[in-house]
């Protein structure tokens, strides 16, 4: 099935140039059943990377643009009258997708944001007195601006624990760009062609999930994210202050799934300590909580992940 990986990359290489790591990202979220947030300034292809990879799936894919106006009734759906009948009909919202893009989420307030954690979590949605399942397979694949930025809302601790990664999206490199400006002046862009199907992908998932993980590599997963929660214990006692809670037992649920997706995409039957390495700054960052010592000193979530992984014994 490497070849159909392959294929899908080479797709969406039509359209996108670089951002190796958004694409890895968004391929091991379909793979795993894991929602995407995606962190950038704008104008790195985030909203373009989904698109191409959606098409080259064959997949239904809705857009939602957040803005600080939106209501949850625009995103789950709403009860609607109808006169002809003397009754009321379900008239369903975007979220009835299988890739639903959440463009810009962090404009939106918290009430719009709380809307989106039931679907998230239960793949479902309620809507009046029915609850409506979501076919599979689905995945919110989120963008963001950085918070600092104006009109911006800082996400739920709860909602952005529902995201199995938070990929920060970064400039590409001069080469990149070069080509980029090139294929825009030209009009080079290529079309994107369908090149799987819903049954490529669940048997894909599958042989994902068979990945070996040994057991000394699952007992590296959980000292990892129980360094984020009592640094103390693992030497690192000046991270003490600038943690206020650390990393759920999701990160470590995400992890172990996560990292037999990237050894799956790397051509691997087996996961080594390299592919924890790889994504222990996207399991982890969004899931650790700062405290006020910490934004007073400039300290990050990805400072403090560095510290953890230079600090827990690699087996």
């Amino acid at each position: 099935m490497s070849q159909i990986i392959q294929a899908i990359k080479t797709e969406i290489g039509k359209v996108v140039v670089g951002q190796e790591k958004m694409v890895e990202g968004l391929l091991a979220g379909l793979l795993c059943r894991g929602h995407i947030l995606l962190e950038g300034v704008p104008g790195l292809a985030k909203t373009t990377t989904v698109n191409a990879l959606a098409k080259s799936l064959g997949l239904d894919f809705k857009r939602v643009q957040f803005t600080p106006d939106l209501l949850p009734s625009d995103i789950i759906g709403t009860e609607i009258y109808d006169p002809t009948n003397n009754a009321f009909k379900i008239k369903k919202g975007p979220v009835f997708t299988n890739l639903l893009l959440a463009d810009e989420i962090n404009r939106a307030p918290a009430k719009v944001q709380s809307a989106l954690l039931e679907v998230m979590q239960e793949r479902q949605v309620t809507i009046g007195d029915e609850s409506f399942q979501i076919d599979l397979p689905f995945l919110v694949m989120a963008t963001q601006n950085p918070v600092e930025q104006e009109g911006a809302y800082e996400l739920p601790e709860a909602q952005l624990d529902r995201f199995m990664m938070k990929v920060v999206v970064g400039y590409n490199t001069k080469e990149e760009e070069l080509e980029i400006a090139r294929r825009v002046a030209n009009d080079a862009f290529g079309t994107i062609s369908q090149v799987a199907t819903v049954e490529d992908l669940e048997q894909i998932r599958k042989e994902a999930m068979t990945v070996h993980l040994d057991k000394e590599i699952e007992e590296y997963i959980i000292e990892l994210v129980f360094a984020t929660r009592d640094p103390k214990a693992f030497g690192l006692e000046k991270l003490e202050n600038y943690i206020e809670y650390g990393a759920s037992p999701r990160a470590s649920i995400d992890m172990y799934k996560a990292s037999r997706a990237i050894a799956y995409l790397k051509g691997q039957d087996y996961v080594s300590p390299v592919e924890i390495a790889y994504i222990a700054k996207e399991i982890l960052r969004h899931r650790i909580i700062l405290s006020y010592e910490a934004e007073a000193e400039g300290i990050t979530q990805d400072y403090i992940i560095e510290k953890v992984l230079a600090a827990v014994p690699i087996p």
